[in-house]
Formats: C-alpha cells, structure tokens, sequence
C-alpha cells in the first residue's frame, strides 16, 4: 500500500472511512482500558475522525499519526484549533490545546518522539493495512508504546468478495499478531449496516489487548 494510494483517497474525496459520528465500540469500550483522567492516547492513521473530537471531549490528550497533511488540516479546523507546526525529523508535528499529530511516515516515528502514552486506539489503522504489512506495523506499535494496552477496532468478512482497504482481520490472525504481549479480549461484535461498501456482509469487532506483563506484577 503506497502513499500515494491514501494521498489519492483524500484529494478525491474517497473518505467513505470517515465514519459521521464517533464509533459505537469507541464509545461503549473504552472504559475498559481504565486511563487515569487527561491521559494521553495514541491514535495511529487517525485520519480526521470525530473519535478524536470524543477522545477530547472526555478530557483525554490525543496523539496521533497520519499520512495525509490535508485529513491533518481538516481535523484542526473543525475543531476550530489553529495549531503550531513544526519539523520533527521526516515528520511534520501540528499541535494544539491536547492534540498533536504527526504527518508522515508511522514507520518514521520513534519512542523516543511520541514519548509516553498511556492507551492505544486503533479504529481504522491495522485494517489499512495489507498482510504483508500488518505485522510489521503491530510490531512497531508495540515498540512504540511500550506495549500500552490497546482497544483495537477490525472488520471480518469474505475477503474473496471484496478486495481492501479495509482489510479483513480476524481472530486468528489478531492472535497471530499480539499473542504473548498481550492478552486479548473479543469484546463485541456488531453487524455493519448494509454491508461493508454495500457489497458483502461484514462485522465490526471490538478488541481490547491488556499487557501480560502488567498481569504478572
């Protein structure tokens, strides 16, 4: 999946990702991860979701990483910020109040830029992403984040029907991916209405990924 695939998406309008309201699993789980009030939350390809506009309306610090510099504008413009930018290596930071994000490269941001955060929220990030891709891009998160618990929202279906983005991941595979950092819960799943694009029948699953090692001690 190349840049220019995601840059295309966005200057034609092909957003159908972004969801209008923030996300039902989102909403309904994320207390799971039971954050201390005014953490700070990583949101990896975020995009210009409204789970963002949510995520600060709960008083959270949002952190995200995203490909796209126009999503990036947008998202601070209709939150009516008007962020400082500045370079950070490869990567762009926009800033604002309890928002920051990183435009770039994910691949290109280290541990040591993103700093500490407390939780991860990935909605629309790891089903981006081709297989090939995927874990290398579970690996980097976990390294990224010290292996913060995470709430990680996939779709499941007949990938032979329909071709991603968003790519079908499912239990095996999520298991595949973060078994033996984390423990990893199936929280819900809930039918998408109409049918993933309209064109095949899809699930939407919440999962929520504790550390084994915050277990132990």
């Amino acid at each position: 999946m190349h840049p220019e695939f995601w840059h295309e998406k966005w200057q034609k309008r092909q957003i159908a990702f972004h969801q209008a309201a923030a996300n039902p699993l989102l909403v309904s789980w994320f207390n799971q991860l039971t954050l201390a009030p005014g953490a700070s939350v990583f949101l990896p390809l975020c995009g210009k979701s409204l789970d963002i506009h949510w995520l600060l309306a709960q008083g959270y610090s949002v952190i995200g990483a995203e490909l796209s510099e126009m999503a990036v504008q947008e998202l601070f413009a209709e939150l009516g910020l008007t962020p400082g930018v500045s370079s950070v290596g490869s990567l762009q930071l926009y800033q604002a109040d309890q928002l920051q994000v990183y435009v770039g490269d994910i691949f290109q941001l280290s541990k040591h830029t993103l700093g500490p955060v407390a939780a991860i929220y990935d909605r629309a990030a790891l089903v981006a992403l081709p297989d090939a891709m995927r874990q290398r891009y579970a690996q980097h998160l976990i390294t990224l984040s010290h292996a913060a618990p995470q709430l990680v929202i996939c779709f499941e279906y007949d990938q032979a029907q329909l071709p991603g983005p968003p790519f079908s991941v499912d239990s095996v595979e999520m298991h595949q991916l973060y078994s033996g950092v984390y423990d990893l819960n199936c929280l819900e799943k809930l039918d998408v209405p109409g049918g993933l694009k309209r064109k095949c029948q899809a699930s939407e699953i919440g999962w929520l990924l504790k550390p084994i090692e915050s277990e132990q001690n």
